[in-house]
């Protein structure tokens, strides 16, 4: 993690929708302002490379879902996203509203750090691609059908699928789907790939993990099926029934600030409900 400069310009993504979120964004923004901050104001989400122009940072006022909504064009101008949490569980919007409020100023002046968290390079045969910071899901586009799914590790066979869908996660997005489907947790520094199938019919398909830079091709070998490519949940692609979709750890990262102190176990154990038993009772 690296230490940020001053941050003198922002562009403030609000998600209208989340209870408080335009109040809390009225304060951070007169927080900018008054530390002499220009400051630029969006409701508008997903957003486009161009709104992070001349910017220092984004701060993100939503849930998890708004941040992701961001995560691309950050990635590509590497702008530094603070995610300040609105919604429900917030794994990605580090900054709670109360730490939001008594931090911004400190924020402003550099004192938080930033971590770089891995994306998932996505493209379909017919020429769609994409980014995800959490994961992407393959399944069937019909959710009625069964999924039969040949994986390929740089050219080499790993195992053929039949199951409800495929979950690539990185280690940011171990904690969503891949983690409620059986998957491991992954501390968000690793430089891997999981691969989690989704209630597969053979016993003995768990979890892989993958290095990272490994190229995965996922052939689909279903009859008469085309094959739903999900982005972090929100944004789908479509393969035709023949080409293969492409899986690989991007070269882009996404920037996020985080708190000095920040411990990635500490935040899963809250939000989880994560302990070890004996070990939170002696704590």
């Amino acid at each position: 993690m690296t230490p940020m400069p001053p941050l003198r310009s922002l562009v403030f993504v609000v998600n209208e929708g989340k209870v408080g979120a335009p109040e809390l964004a009225e304060t951070l923004v007169a927080t900018a302002r008054g530390e002499g901050a220009t400051v630029r104001v969006t409701t508008k989400f997903p957003i486009d490379e161009g709104d992070l122009e001349a910017c220092d940072a984004c701060c993100v006022i939503g849930g998890d879902g708004t941040l992701l909504s961001v995560v691309r064009a950050a990635a590509r101008r590497q702008i530094p996203v603070i995610g300040v949490n609105r919604g429900s569980l917030g794994f990605l919007t580090t900054f709670s509203a109360d730490e939001a409020r008594s931090q911004f100023a400190g924020l402003l002046r550099g004192e938080f750090t930033v971590a770089r968290r891995s994306l998932l390079d996505c493209s379909t045969g017919t020429g769609q691609h994409d980014l995800a910071l959490n994961d992407v899901l393959i399944k069937a586009e019909a959710n009625s059908r069964l999924a039969h799914l040949e994986v390929h590790a740089d050219g080499k066979l790993v195992t053929e699928y039949y199951c409800d869908g495929l979950i690539f996660s990185t280690p940011t997005g171990s904690t969503a789907y891949n983690l409620s489907a059986g998957g491991p947790l992954i501390h968000p520094s690793a430089e891997v790939i999981a691969l989690t199938p989704i209630c597969p019919h053979t016993l003995s398909n768990r979890s892989i993990i993958f290095r990272h830079d490994v190229r995965l091709e996922i052939f689909n070998r279903g009859s008469n099926a085309r094959l739903l490519v999900a982005m972090d949940g929100q944004r789908n692609l479509v393969s035709c029934e023949t080409s293969p979709v492409t899986v690989s750890i991007s070269p882009h990262t996404l920037l996020l600030a985080q708190r000095r102190d920040y411990s990635h176990f500490a935040v899963v154990r809250t939000k989880l409900k994560w302990s070890g038993g004996d070990a939170e009772r002696h704590a």
